[in-house]
């Protein structure tokens, strides 16, 4: 393995600054169920790494404000049997999170007025809709 986690082309994470911890996972399992440290926590602090630019930092922090604790990002994978899977798992789930919130924000929506066209249809189906519910009601005497 290399010694970063690639982000995008240009923002790698340093594996040091990566902190594990290891614990049994829960769930059914076989003979070794009460001895494997399976299940993984992987914790990355955004708020003191060097690995993102400043702009970009502060970006993720505020996106994943609800998700840190004291600027710490927390991921946990225990859906694999093995340690090691479940470490590529936490790893990926970690870079997929940084490059979600470190993306530039979406370009606003260009505003687009309707079509003569649709403007007509649908003023003429509000039309035949009104006379339809018109003809429903009884004669009135």
């Amino acid at each position: 393995m290399d010694d970063d986690l690639q982000v995008t082309d240009t923002i790698a994470l340093p594996r040091a600054e990566l902190m594990w911890r290891f614990s049994r996972s829960g769930g059914p399992g076989g003979q070794s169920v009460n001895t494997t440290d399976s299940r993984v926590e992987l914790r990355f602090d955004v708020a003191a790494t060097d690995a993102l630019p400043e702009p970009l930092k502060n970006r993720a922090l505020e996106r994943l404000a609800g998700r840190l604790v004291d600027g710490v990002l927390s991921i946990v994978a225990s859906e694999h049997r093995s340690q090691l899977q479940n470490r590529r798992a936490a790893e990926e789930r970690l870079v997929a999170t940084i490059a979600a919130a470190i993306a530039p924000p979406p370009r606003p929506r260009k505003r687009t007025k309707p079509s003569k066209g649709a403007v007509e249809r649908r003023l003429t189906d509000k039309r035949h809709t009104a006379q339809r519910k018109q003809q429903r009601r009884p004669p009135a005497e």
